[in-house]
């Protein structure tokens, strides 16, 4: 080995980043994914777990050194006794059926303990609240320092997307740089992470700013964006305030003005009746305002066939039928509707037709305004209706050509392929929302000089150079507040089209965004939103969000983001990286993003010339597989692989040996619940990699989910992505053949997976895990040959790697007793189901055993010619291990599973596992067994469950376990504070 092995190449404490990066999900406030939409962005948290176990030096490369501090070595001898006896045990027990595991030494032990106390630096880092601590970040900067020799290495993401990595890195004190195809992309990563260390520890350089001593990181930058934001807001209302009248409250809501928070609108067809043709009706999806109990609101639609019109009132409360009536509007199927007229069907197509003809209107059914005690919903009133008319006669004034783009029209579900009048990103706003965001783009751009005499008054002296070409100085900050109001305003775009829907459950009551999902849903029931009001999507809130997480960034080193196709990109010198690849066919990037683009480049245009040289976002060379842009599915597929080896062989080609690459790979659940863990988009990617010349190592899977999250199927509860840990392949690699493979796997894969469950990697994440030692095998090669000397494709090899999985699992089984035995093939064949008794008696016989001692153990029941095994809630409430004569490792799991499903990590489960002693790696063996033949084969999500959680809380509860100590006098357990 010519290389430093490094710390993510061995292992990581995958249970609390996984923990973490759930956890980040319920973070709103000052969470960088706020500052601007895009999908599908890797959690903050792994970012950091992996940056820095990718650059830290793994203990094994120098146990030695660890040795010569005597308390290190002390404590590696006694633990080496433990180890050498578990081992031994294990070794006598398996008589040949597992394969053995390498005996452990004084290194080992050494090394475990300094990755032990490496863990806790990471279990530090990865939480949320200690992403801006400096003594945590500190601690890991100087520990990533050691490994470099105090070079920080820089760290380069090609496909920097929504800019986590390049951010992480820059909070590790690491040069950061980024690229991507997408500007918009481009755009979010200057904004994270160039933008704030030019102007790091400056103080703010608005009228008026209070005293205060030290500026900390981009603290005044935020604060300068709060104050033009405002700016931006008075004058925007001085000159539009008319368009956005409030509303006269009723007495029984207290009288009075109430300001509006949005107005709630049908799109209308003609009717299909030729009795009452041309007559505009509702598509309405629902009709529901508000749903919490006791204070229900909803709008009655009245048709009146002899003037062939319809009314609309709000109505309160109502019978149980009209609040479910309301809530279906006049759907009456996916995209198919009734007229309120005639009751005649109105069809998705017809819909879709009448859009086309430019015969799609709109009726505005109701007002929701901010009463004194919760939100009021009222009818229209002519007052309203007369503010939409001015709005749609005074739009004409506004320059609005920036958004004749040709859009996609809404694609998602029901309304893939289909276009509803969406022909240019104009159509998807009414006029009063183009007039508020026209207008905010027009204050934006005069107050660039606004803000540059601004810093002249603070003596502010800097160069006068722009902010692309590298400007620090009075016009670049202008700019760089532009860049970041202007994010403030694609957030509101974001909350001001017309596919903005009304969200009328009882915990909301609010505003939902045109992009609740990664695509534009078609809403046939839309609401607008008042960006000058105090609720959901104004844009002083938007505003506000955005300066929150410009003012907790923590701009450590410097950082680049630039527009560049990951094909032909050139790292810098000594670069790390870590990159998050777009997935094979999930998210088109460009299509959504095109959404933000052309409000992006009206107001960052002049900014960042270059990188908005183009009518829309690049498409055709964007790595997706998407099969329209390609002319099928075949195609498409061909593209991405060919692209994708592209960009990883030009990673492969400049990198040198110093560091891993790491890439993360987002699984899509579906299709691994059809496939399996040999599924197309894996498989294909996984193709790229090894076909670019590099050696994935290692595969570890990270979640965003719930930890013990398991999919409804029961089948493999996986992970939202995974990370693959790549090297260089060597020069020299051989080519072998299949057979030579299988044996290679066999010989080397069950150590490896020993290894992930000592490290206590969850069962529902051990097929993803033990692909990284697998492929480690399969991709060392120049290439495994099979029987008709054609190369093995990615995806045979990793069918033969679950295989082994699979027979690994299954031969643990042989170390158990032989009652555990026999309840591990009963309950996989039967469950808790009753089976017949001279079955059961075969069985038995088979394992040496009979019935009688298998119910003797307290594991079965055994009456009437029927067998069954017993459920967890009806074993022994008094059961003791050491008081136990006929003592098997089925019980003691049993035991220890329901005192964790009643208590969770508690001192009574500690002390249980502390109870069981030397049976403990037996019994979680059997939980990762008996994990795999619930999700797997018995498809019991419950069960799985269990077992899972278990393993996932064990490394917490094995060192809880250890603070206990038994006083033997009076067998009382007593914890070691």
């Amino acid at each position: 080995m010519t290389y430093k092995k490094k710390l993510i190449e061995v292992a990581i404490p995958l249970e609390a980043i996984n923990a973490a990066s759930a956890r980040e999900k319920s973070i709103r406030h000052g969470h960088p994914s706020t500052m601007h939409l895009w999908w599908a962005r890797r959690p903050l948290a792994a970012c950091r777990a992996v940056l820095f176990a990718q650059l830290v030096d793994d203990p094994s490369g120098y146990a030695d050194k660890l040795l010569d501090d005597p308390k290190i070595r002390k404590q590696a001898e006694a633990d080496l006794i433990v180890r050498l006896k578990a081992w031994r045990d294990r070794k006598a027990d398996a008589q040949g059926i597992v394969p053995d595991t390498p005996e452990p030494t004084l290194e080992d032990c050494a090394a475990d303990i300094e990755r032990k106390r490496l863990f806790k630096i990471i279990e530090e880092l990865v939480k949320w609240e200690n992403s801006t601590n400096e003594e945590v970040l500190e601690h890991a900067r100087a520990e990533i320092r050691r490994s470099c020799g105090e070079v920080l290495p820089p760290v380069y993401d090609p496909f920097s997307g929504g800019g986590s990595i390049p951010l992480e890195a820059q909070r590790l004190g690491l040069p950061a740089y980024g690229s991507d195809l997408n500007p918009v992309a481009v755009m979010i990563g200057k904004a994270m992470i160039e933008i704030p260390p030019k102007f790091k520890d400056k103080p703010p350089i608005h009228p008026g700013i209070k005293d205060r001593s030290f500026y900390r990181n981009s603290e005044g930058l935020a604060e300068d964006v709060k104050y033009y934001g405002q700016l931006m807001r008075e004058k925007a209302w001085g000159r539009i305030g008319h368009l956005y009248p409030q509303v006269d409250l009723p007495k029984e809501y207290g009288g009075g003005k109430a300001t509006v928070i949005a107005w709630i609108w049908a799109r209308t067809v003609p009717s299909p009746d030729p009795a009452f043709g041309g007559v505009q009706v509702p598509v309405a999806s629902s009709f529901a305002l508000g749903t919490k109990p006791g204070r229900e609101a909803w709008i009655e639609a009245s048709p009146d066939r002899k003037t062939k019109t319809i009314s609309y009132e709000v109505k309160r409360r109502g019978s149980k039928d009209e609040i479910t009536t309301a809530k279906k509007g006049t759907k009456s199927g996916q995209a198919n509707f009734r007229c309120l007229l005639s009751d005649a069907p109105i069809s998705g197509a017809y819909v879709d037709a009448a859009a086309s003809r430019g015969e799609m209107g709109r009726v505005l059914l109701a007002v929701a305004a901010e009463g004194q005690r919760g939100r009021v919903y009222l009818s229209p009133s002519t007052v309203q209706v007369e503010a939409v008319a001015l709005a749609d006669r005074e739009i004409g004034k506004l320059e609005t050509n920036f958004l004749n783009v040709p859009c996609r029209g809404t694609f998602a579900s029901n309304a893939q392929g289909r276009r509803y009048g969406f022909e240019n990103f104009e159509d998807y706003f009414l006029p009063r929302q183009l007039a508020a965001l026209t207008t905010l783009s027009t204050i934006l751009e005069e107050l660039q000089e606004q803000i540059v005499s601004d810093c002249a008054q603070t003596a502010w002296l800097g160069d006068q150079e722009q902010l692309a070409t590298g400007g620090a100085g009075p016009h670049a900050y202008a700019e760089a507040i532009r860049v970041l109001l202007a994010f403030a305003i694609d957030r509101s775009a974001d909350r001001g089209s017309t596919i903005c829907s009304w969200d009328s459950s009882p915990k909301m009551e609010a505003l939902r965004n045109t992009f609740a999902r990664q695509a534009i849903p078609m809403t046939w029931d839309f609401a607008e939103g008042n960006p000058f009001s105090d609720s959901s999507g104004n844009f002083l809130s938007n505003v506000d969000w955005v300066a929150r997480v410009i003012e907790l960034l923590v701009p450590a080193a410097s950082g680049c983001v630039n527009q560049h196709d990951a094909q032909t990109v050139t790292y810098p010198d000594h670069a790390v990286i870590s990159t998050d690849p777009p997935y094979y066919d999930n998210i088109e990037y460009s299509d959504l993003s095109d959404f933000f683009y052309v409000w992006m480049k009206r107001n960052c245009g002049k900014v960042f010339p270059e990188i908005f040289g183009f009518l829309s976002t690049p498409k055709r060379e964007e790595l997706v597989a998407t099969r329209y842009r390609h002319g099928g599915q075949e195609q498409a597929d061909q593209f991405f692989l060919d692209g994708m080896t592209k960009a990883i062989e030009r990673i492969a080609l400049q990198i040198g040996n110093e560091y891993p690459a790491t890439i993360y790979y987002a699984f899509k659940q579906s299709e691994v619940e059809n496939e399996g863990i040999s599924s197309t988009g894996w498989a294909t990617f996984l193709q790229a990699v090894v076909g670019a010349g590099f050696s994935v190592v290692g595969t570890w899977p990270t979640r965003t989910e719930m930890s013990n999250r398991m999919v409804a199927s029961g089948t493999n509860a996986l992970a939202n992505s995974v990370v693959l840990v790549c090297r260089k392949k060597e020069a020299t690699a051989e080519v072998i053949t299949r057979a030579e493979f299988i044996r290679a796997l066999k010989r080397e894969l069950p150590p490896a997976i020993a290894e992930l469950q000592a490290a206590n990697i969850a069962p529902a994440d051990m097929p993803q895990s033990a692909i990284g030692p697998g492929m480690g095998v399969f991709s060392r090669y120049k290439a495994v040959l099979e029987s008709d000397d054609s190369p093995m494709s990615v995806k045979a090899a990793l069918q033969l790697i679950n295989r082994e999985l699979d027979e690994y699992l299954g031969g643990i089984q042989g170390e158990f007793d032989g009652d555990t035995r026999f309840a591990i093939t009963w309950f996989e064949q039967h469950g808790m189901a009753k089976g017949e008794y001279g079955a059961a008696d075969n069985l038995a016989r088979a394992r040496g055993i009979s019935v009688e001692s298998v119910k003797h153990a307290g594991i079965i029941e055994s009456a009437a010619g029927k067998v069954r095994i017993l459920a967890r809630d009806e074993l022994d409430d008094d059961w003791e291990p050491e008081s136990d004569g006929h003592l098997t490792v089925w019980e003691c799991l049993q035991h220890l599973v329901r005192k964790h499903e009643e208590d969770g990590i508690s001192h009574d489960t500690a002390v249980l596992l502390k109870k069981l002693d030397s049976k403990a790696g037996a019994v979680k063996d059997l939980a990762y067994c008996l994990y795999d033949i619930s999700a797997n084969k018995r498809k019991d999500a419950k069960e799985a469950t269990a077992y899972n959680a278990l393993i996932a809380d064990w490394t917490e509860l094995t060192r809880q376990a250890a603070a206990i100590h038994d006083t033997s006098g009076d067998r009382q357990i007593r914890l070691d504070i």
